[in-house]
């Protein structure tokens, strides 16, 4: 005799499809898990990555100043960065095209790709990203010198010297701007973008302003609260035309998720030493440069580039504090002068208040340069609102 199906009771699977739904969203997992899922992946394996390269003597307590250590030292957060990365898509399998009887593995390194690095033309806008960079941070030094700034010496290194270092610190500045941009303009920036409204993206912004409040923050710390509070009107009027046109709710969702990202991506910067408060908020201001490029472009390889030209010269090419970290083997030599308000003082150019003006035009030349045609972001934001 067959067993008789039980009756269903009515309501008995509501309380499974509520947990559901805290956790599962019509995107998939939620992006605020997803954030904090990603978050402790990378730091885990950081920790075990760099435990690893300190056991095998790769990396030592003291931190590096020279190109060849800086180097090896970086591999650790992107390592780390990229297999969170593979783990997370294998969690979420972003891939729209998926064929669901191809094996997962060998699709792994594609699917990547969704977290925008995507999209046409990659290697194009990598080398313009590296020119706009480069002419960036020369703007920058050249309007510090000619204020009296910025004294710049002569090189100090042969010609061999100089290739050397200065290939062995392009490198280390690739896998610099790689992590950071992977970190806020890859992974952060596209998850956020599909599961962030105004709301959580103010409690986002409260949460980090009443941490840095209750850690003690110093001077730098109002960088990050300037970097929150600029963003909050015109994300308001975002928030509000979304209401009143639902079809723009994507093109709201991107704007809030840049506002996050660029403010954290200051407070990301509190941890250097020698950091201002004016270079904390530079962070953030050109964290939402890059914001823009990803938006007009439609992928971070622009971003990446221009990050990663801009630490090399300024570190490399004219030999000046970065983010008060100051590199040896550089080609040239730079020292602040002056008042540190227009210097940078040990900051050095970024903790200049040119630096804003300097990053102000870079947006202008962004928006300008890119306006002739329409990215594949904002055909696909098109296709995605109707």
């Amino acid at each position: 005799m067959e067993p008789q199906p039980q009756p269903a009771i009515p309501g008995s699977s509501q309380p499974h499809r509520d947990l559901d739904s805290v956790f599962i969203g019509p995107h998939g997992l939620r992006a605020g898990w997803s954030i904090l899922l990603f978050a402790a992946l990378y730091y885990l394996s950081r920790e075990v990555i760099g435990t690893l390269f300190y056991t095998a003597g790769l990396i030592h307590d003291t931190p590096p100043d020279s190109a060849g250590p800086v180097l090896i030292a970086e591999f650790v957060p992107f390592l780390a960065l990229v297999g969170a990365m593979l783990i997370m898509v294998l969690i979420e399998d972003r891939s729209s095209d998926r064929d669901p009887n191809s094996n997962l593995g060998p699709n792994l390194a594609p699917r990547i790709l969704s977290y925008n690095l995507d999209g046409s033309r990659r290697v194009r806008h990598f080398f313009f990203g590296l020119a706009a960079g480069f002419a960036a941070l020369s703007l920058l030094v050249a309007a510090l010198a000619s204020g009296g700034w910025l004294r710049l010496g002569p090189a100090s290194l042969s010609a061999a010297q100089a290739l050397l270092n200065g290939a062995l610190w392009a490198i280390a500045f690739l896998l610099i701007g790689s992590v950071e941009e992977g970190l806020f303009r890859c992974y952060s920036l596209s998850t956020l973008t599909r599961g962030i409204n105004f709301w959580w993206a103010l409690a986002a912004q409260t949460g980090l302003c009443f941490y840095v409040v209750l850690s003690g923050g110093g001077n730098d710390a109002w960088g990050v609260y300037l970097a929150a509070a600029i963003g909050l009107f015109p994300c308001l009027i975002l928030h509000q035309k979304s209401a009143a046109q639902p079809e723009t709710r994507a093109h709201s969702a991107f704007w809030q998720a840049a506002w996050v990202t660029s403010s954290f991506f200051g407070f990301y910067h509190t941890s250097n030493s020698g950091e201002n408060w004016i270079g904390v908020f530079a962070a953030a201001f050109i964290g939402f440069v890059f914001c823009v490029s990803v938006r007009v472009t439609g992928s971070a390889w622009w971003a990446i580039g221009c990050h990663a030209a801009w630490d090399w010269a300024e570190t490399f090419f004219y030999g000046a504090a970065d983010s008060g970290f100051q590199g040896q083997g550089h080609f040239l030599s730079a020292n602040s002068a002056g008042n540190p308000l227009w210097s940078g003082g040990s900051d050095g150019p970024e903790g200049s208040v040119l630096v804003l003006g300097v990053v102000l035009l870079l947006l202008l030349f962004l928006i300008v340069f890119y306006s002739r045609g329409k990215s594949e972001s904002q055909v696909a934001a098109e296709q995605l609102t109707g």
